[in-house]
């Protein structure tokens, strides 16, 4: 799956709140978010995600019920994918590296041993 447009940093706040919730209102959106915008803003930024594809709406009343389109996995999956390009040069041993050597967020030894069990299955259906 590729959305052919990118998502600024408040498109994938909304988009994840949404995640969160299955389904939201604007005010349900707007509550979930940091530093929240304004109320209009949010709904302009969900018609522009509906524009892209990423969101569809239901009515309700005379509210409106936003939606993802896209199951979650394929979505984060592309998300991931276009972090590593875009700051580590496409390696994913950096993304990994970087992970390790973070001093503020060290990962405990269930990550690492889940890592590592994850590196092995891997090894074992011959991965590239």
């Amino acid at each position: 799956m590729h959305f052919p447009e990118k998502l600024g940093r408040r498109e994938r706040q909304i988009l994840e709140a949404l995640y969160r919730q299955g389904s939201a209102s604007v005010n349900e959106v707007l509550a979930e978010l940091p530093d929240p915008p304004s109320y209009s803003a949010v709904r302009t930024f969900l018609r522009i995600l509906e524009e892209k594809g990423h969101v569809t709406h239901t009515q309700e009343g005379a509210k409106y019920i936003y939606h993802p389109t896209k199951p979650r996995p394929p979505v984060a999956r592309e998300a991931l994918f276009n972090l590593m390009e875009t700051f580590f040069g496409g390696r994913p041993e950096q993304v990994v590296n970087t992970l390790l050597t973070d001093e503020e967020r060290k990962l405990s030894e269930e990550d690492l041993d889940r890592l590592a069990a994850m590196i092995a299955e891997a090894r074992k259906r011959g991965n590239p």
